[in-house]
């Protein structure tokens, strides 16, 4: 039995954030189910959003609202986009390198956002980020990390929050922040990493933790069509803002490709119901030869792997679930119902995304609430309180938090139909 001040779990963007802005007095466990690479923030080929002006605040906001079907948390979308600047010059600080045009950044646009407002790092923008992240974390002395250590349950009692448990493992904390992401490892067809499968979300629902809108999961437009993956490849979103185009099997051209992620998952679906395919096609080919291997280096690179060139070849491609915008109810500070238990990331909902993600909002996301969760917890963190009840020893069962999860999301399904 390990005491810490502050224990964090999940290694993405938003718990590495967090723990990056916390006071170095504190001692702080980091505990990650696998390695601390293998987490969806890794992943992020696109980029980050940034308020390039204060002339782009109110289309900022706009494109996310309108993304989100006006079903966002306004206060919390204004705060994002007013510490946006902020967020990224936090990892500018620790030593985060931009792609850059000219001796300035280089911006990329994506669907849903009326100008090119995404910092990014060739087409690995998650990498290159946290790349450096992992460095300063591991040079924190005060940060105690925990790799191949998956959570099996929080220690909640009477509405507190006292720490948590893995397998062989128990950790006291009465500050615990779930950073724990997504549930695409849920699904047949994800661009998430396997594992991460609503671990966060089915400790949540057993310890009587609240959760909002779990039913808005977001399907992405192009993944790359193949069988017997375990988890699908995804072509970024900035291909078809660089003119990437959409091409049924007759090489026709059948949605605007910049439109959000869920109207133009919808147009390929359609298409594809229409044609009786499996998948519909995305053409590189617009933006030169010369130009894809420079500005997607990982993407034509893995793709040629895969034995497709895509400065000649169209590419497969079909939605798969990619990003999960409802999860735990909790504040702009991160708090949740729970004294003691905070939620951030993806693995939160503070209200940002409302049904739909704009894209390049989630790593801004994270860095933003994960700062501001730190900044709460330098300020009032909970002291330490006597445990004077039983803990349960730790035990695993997959398949019930999955049916418990899958249960959930249902719920919210129905409630929302009724509301309508």
């Amino acid at each position: 039995m390990k005491k810490y001040d502050i224990l964090i779990i999940g290694s993405g963007l938003a718990g590495v954030s967090t723990a990056l802005e916390l006071s170095k007095n504190y001692k702080i466990a980091l505990v990650t189910k696998k390695k601390l690479e293998d987490s969806n923030s890794y992943l992020a080929q696109g980029g980050i959003n940034v308020l390039k002006d204060k002339s782009d605040r109110k289309t900022f906001i706009e494109d996310t609202l309108k993304a989100g079907h006006y079903k966002n948390n306004l206060q919390a979308v204004e705060k994002m986009v007013d510490m946006s600047q902020a967020a990224i010059n936090f990892l500018l600080d620790l030593g985060v390198e931009f792609t850059k045009k000219n001796g300035d950044f280089d911006y990329a646009r994506e669907g849903g956002h009326s100008i090119a407002r995404g910092l990014h790092i060739d087409d690995e923008i998650g990498k290159g980020i946290l790349d450096v992240l992992y460095k300063r974390l591991r040079e924190r002395a005060n940060i105690e990390i925990f790799e191949d250590t998956p959570i099996v349950d929080l220690i909640v009692n009477k509405g507190k929050c006292y720490g948590a448990r893995s397998l062989d493992k128990i950790f006291i904390s009465t500050n615990v922040v779930l950073a724990t992401g997504g549930l695409g490892g849920l699904f047949d067809r994800s661009t998430n990493f396997p594992h991460i499968c609503g671990d966060g979300y089915a400790m949540a629902i057993k310890n009587g933790v609240k959760l909002k809108d779990i039913s808005y999961i977001q399907f992405h437009p192009t993944s790359l069509y193949e069988e017997g993956a375990e988890r699908q490849f995804l072509i970024s979103e900035s291909a078809r803002g660089e003119g990437a185009l959409l091409l049924n099997h007759k090489k026709e051209r059948f949605t605007d490709e910049m439109k959000p992620r869920d109207i133009v998952a919808k147009a390929i679906l359609r298409e594809m119901k229409k044609e009786k395919v499996n998948f519909e096609y995305l053409s590189m080919k617009p933006l030169g030869e010369d130009k894809i291997p420079k500005r997607f280096p990982m993407i034509f690179k893995e793709l040629k792997d895969r034995k497709i060139d895509a400065r000649y070849e169209n590419i497969p491609v079909v939605p798969c679930q990619h990003y999960t915008m409802g999860g735990i109810e909790c504040d702009i500070k991160g708090r949740t119902n729970i004294e003691g238990l905070f939620a951030v990331g993806e693995a939160g909902n503070v209200g940002i995304h409302g049904s739909n993600r704009l894209a390049c909002n989630s790593l801004l996301e994270c860095v933003v609430f994960g700062r501001l969760l730190a900044d709460y917890l330098n300020e009032n963190k909970l002291e330490d309180r006597k445990i004077d009840f039983q803990i349960d020893a730790g035990k695993i069962d997959k398949e019930k938090d999955r049916l418990i999860i899958f249960e959930r999301i249902r719920e919210d399904e129905r409630a929302k139909a009724n509301s309508n």
